[in-house]
């Protein structure tokens, strides 16, 4: 068993570019916009502000559809590394991303099918969208381990290895 102190050996991404893995430069983009959308939620609950829901359907949007394609990369590297696929910690990832991208792909649904199209549904829409924003939290905190902790998708040159 490793320490904290003990430096695991690197495991590679099978979806990279140049060493470079492809699942942690395509999250940021949905999680800055499922985040935002705490604060246009907040904006729209506050001002009433048509301004505000039609910002967050395409936060919702942008979240919910940048997060699938990010985690459609995310399963082909948990199921194709065998390394990554033995790890608790990407499977316990694997499954609040999916709780999460079900709760923003419903967030999303909600407001494009709302009567006054793209209106935050309260309560419901405010509930989803921070039932999001700590799930979110949730699986960046377990993605951060699976990299810092278990070294996934980590270059090491050859002499520190």
């Amino acid at each position: 068993m490793s320490t904290p102190d003990t430096p695991h050996r690197p495991i590679p991404s099978r979806m990279a570019i140049g060493g470079h893995p492809l699942h942690p430069m395509l999250i940021h983009f949905p999680v800055a916009a499922l985040l935002a959308l705490v604060g246009t939620d907040a904006g729209y609950l506050l001002t009433e502000d048509r301004f505000w829901s039609r910002a967050g359907l395409w936060l919702a949007g942008v979240g919910a559809a940048g997060g699938w394609f990010s985690g459609i990369v995310g399963l082909i590297d948990l199921v194709s590394v065998r390394p990554i696929r033995r790890l608790v910690t990407a499977w316990c990832h694997a499954l609040v991303a999916v709780m999460l991208l079900s709760l923003a792909s419903f967030n999303w649904l909600l407001r494009v099918s709302a009567d006054d199209h793209g209106a935050v549904i309260m309560p419901a829409g405010l509930i989803l969208t921070l039932l999001s924003a700590a799930l979110t939290a949730a699986a960046g905190l377990l993605g951060g381990r699976l990299v810092y902790e278990h070294a996934v998708g980590v270059d090491v040159p050859a002499d520190t290895r």
